[in-house]
């Protein structure tokens, strides 16, 4: 607790908002998406997807996963408990709505699916991108398909899986993955691998983004190891997320922004 205060502290200090961004590229996405105060008609959406899932008492095994796929951990959890401790928050969610819907990507991948909650945003901000999302447990899984399929969002295509094992097998060869949404294991080495394993499917106009950069020390480093990347040019620290870009003709650069 102690070092997510003594981090947003700094952030605070160090953030700035359009006013302090000089690059043309990010002053744009800055005031026209993160601030967009639009009253977008898929908000009612997303607040009625997540009634939907706080309303639902049923319960489920819930399993952690630990290397090779071996559950390490169990229990039972009703879905509206997970909906209200595992998944984005409304704020959040609506601004993941809104940088898809700037940047309207053809292809997406979230790593780590858990009820649904960040899917239906990416799902509500491009209508004709393909979304595949990996989960490791299966009955949250099917919880989530189950939601999915009650919303019709059709552009969606869950897998559960381990997700070192599926990138490892990942086409990436022929696959270029727009924008990849980074939540489903919050450790360094983990969020280190997947950035090693996905780098093949960069293109120009690729956008990354990690969650909880600011968990933990070990997520702080990895933030950092990612930032000093030679393929990585823009950056941007929300606190909550880390959102990157891997643009040829920018310089690098390094944003802290309040949203």
């Amino acid at each position: 607790m102690f070092q997510i205060i003594k981090s947003y502290l700094n952030f605070l200090w160090s953030s700035k908002n359009e006013h302090g961004v000089h690059s043309p590229f990010v002053f744009n996405l800055v005031t026209k998406c993160f601030y967009d105060t639009t009253k977008y008609y898929e908000y009612s959406i997303l607040k009625e997807y997540r009634n939907s899932l706080l309303a639902n008492k049923n319960t489920i095994e819930v399993s952690d996963f630990g290397a090779g796929s071996r559950v390490f951990k169990s229990n039972i959890r009703a879905v509206s408990q997970i909906a209200k401790t595992a998944g984005i928050s409304s704020k959040r969610a609506k601004l993941l709505f809104r940088i898809v819907n700037y940047f309207q990507p053809k292809n997406l991948l979230e790593i780590g699916t858990s009820l649904g909650l960040a899917t239906s945003a990416l799902s509500l901000g491009t209508k004709k991108g393909k979304i595949i999302t990996l989960e490791g447990c299966p009955n949250t899984l099917n919880e989530c398909q189950l939601q999915l399929q009650k919303f019709n969002f059709n552009n969606v295509i869950a897998i559960n899986t381990e997700f070192s094992s599926y990138l490892k097998n990942y086409q990436l060869s022929i696959v270029n993955d727009h924008l990849i949404y980074f939540d489903g294991n919050h450790s360094q080495k983990a969020t280190l691998e997947y950035f090693e394993l996905l780098l093949p499917t960069i293109t120009n106009d690729s956008v990354w983004i990690f969650d909880d950069i600011h968990w933990n020390e070990a997520m702080e480093d990895a933030w950092e190891i990612i930032k000093k990347h030679p393929k990585v040019t823009v950056t941007i620290d929300t606190f909550q997320w880390g959102i990157i870009f891997f643009r040829r003709e920018q310089k690098k650069e390094h944003f802290v922004i309040r949203t």
